[in-house]
């Protein structure tokens, strides 16, 4: 495994790390969960990814209690949450100093933690003033409920924002921005956020990298795999999603690329966005612990990927449109 600064900050992170998403408490229990963490924990991943949205909680839930049982020393992992959306009140919602303050103690009580390593503003807030919401993360961080935050697909002008009002009241700035980056979704991550890593050195914890699954190729005949994401209630969106032919016809050339190379789709797709200096982690997900073993060889791969490769990658992009 390698190990990445967060940006400028001093902490380490394992360049791929482990999500939970919403697939805890519907395709993985504590049972599961346990296996899947021990699979990533064996191949070197230090840092575990959740939020008090996913699975209304119970994400955290379970994950607190793999980790309970697992028994492994606190010190040597790093947990995160995400605040945003806490319940159906008019306050258990955005990034009001109330909710910041009750959505980290009630994630702290579901994971039975003293503290997460990582905090995020799952989304920007515009009916709270940035000065509370910079205040009320630096209280989190005072109090020690977390020792790091930052911002979850926010604009880099509204980043550079909360940086500037930091830095003149004297308080922590975020440290790290957590956007979705695959190769099907880049504008933002290269270009909007560039200003970011180059004036504030900020850290990133990308998410779906693989596209939903699409970049792991099994979408490619054009048919909805049983048992995959997709099948499950709630999910109807994702087949629309990833049939799409446009999307199609890039994967399948990108599968002629991988089976050149003699790697799966997924650990091409995934070595492809460790190559970007910018990536501090990309954060993986898996209801199986045979998707984590794949997944973490892909730190196998980036070496695989030289200048050629790249260019083949470059042009079978070529003329596709990446949506808003």
């Amino acid at each position: 495994m390698e190990y990445r600064h967060l940006g400028k900050a001093g902490i380490k992170v394992s360049a791929l790390s482990i999500g939970s998403w919403v697939t805890y408490g519907k395709q993985v229990d504590v049972a599961s969960a346990k296996e899947i963490l021990t699979a990533a924990w064996e191949a070197g991943v230090n840092f575990f990814d959740n939020a008090e949205a996913y699975a209304r909680g119970e994400s955290e839930v379970i994950m607190g209690k793999a980790l309970k049982e697992l028994g492994w020393p606190r010190e040597q992992y790093l947990v995160s949450t995400k605040i945003f959306w806490g319940g159906s009140g008019p306050n258990d919602v955005g990034l009001n100093y109330k909710h910041l303050i009750e959505g980290v103690n009630n994630s702290l009580k579901r994971f039975g933690l003293d503290y997460v390593d990582f905090v995020f503003a799952h989304r920007p807030d515009p009916d709270t003033p940035m000065e509370e919401v910079v205040w009320g993360f630096n209280q989190i961080i005072q109090q020690g409920k977390a020792f790091y935050w930052g911002t979850s697909e926010w604009s880099a002008a509204e980043i550079m924002l909360a940086y500037q009002v930091a830095r003149e009241n004297h308080l922590r700035p975020p440290s790290m921005e957590q956007p979705q980056y695959n190769l099907l979704h880049r504008r933002r991550f290269e270009e909007e956020y560039a200003i970011l890593y180059k004036e504030l050195g900020y850290g990133t914890t990308v998410w779906s990298p693989l596209a939903g699954g699409l970049l792991t190729g099994k979408y490619n005949e054009g048919k909805i795999p049983e048992g995959s994401r997709a099948t499950l209630p709630g999910f109807e969106w994702v087949k629309t999603e990833i049939l799409n032919p446009e999307k199609l016809k890039v994967t399948r050339k990108l599968a002629v690329i991988a089976e050149d190379l003699g790697v799966s789709m997924a650990q091409m797709s995934l070595a492809w966005i460790l190559k970007n200096p910018n990536v501090s982690t990309v954060i993986t997900g898996a209801s199986r612990v045979e998707q984590v073993r794949e997944n973490m060889k892909a730190i196998d791969v980036v070496h695989k990927l030289d200048a050629e490769v790249m260019a083949r990658i470059e042009a079978a992009l070529e003329g596709y449109h990446e949506e808003c």
